[in-house]
């Protein structure tokens, strides 16, 4: 089970500071699966908002 940061206060230092010890204790592979269904998520997410794929320059002969 994954731990939960309970503070009174706001404190963006302990926030960061979870976060990257909770990173550290992942491995390089759920890193990177991870990073890969977040980028998926975010293209979704995209592609729903009515945002496309970038212009290509396409070279004409």
């Amino acid at each position: 089970m994954a731990a939960v940061l309970k503070l009174k206060r706001y404190d963006e230092r302990k926030e960061i500071d979870f976060e990257v010890r909770y990173l550290k204790s992942l491995s390089i592979k759920k890193r990177f699966e991870m990073m890969l269904k977040k980028t998926k998520e975010i293209i979704k997410l995209l592609e729903k908002s009515g945002h496309r794929r970038p212009f290509e320059i396409i070279k004409r002969a």
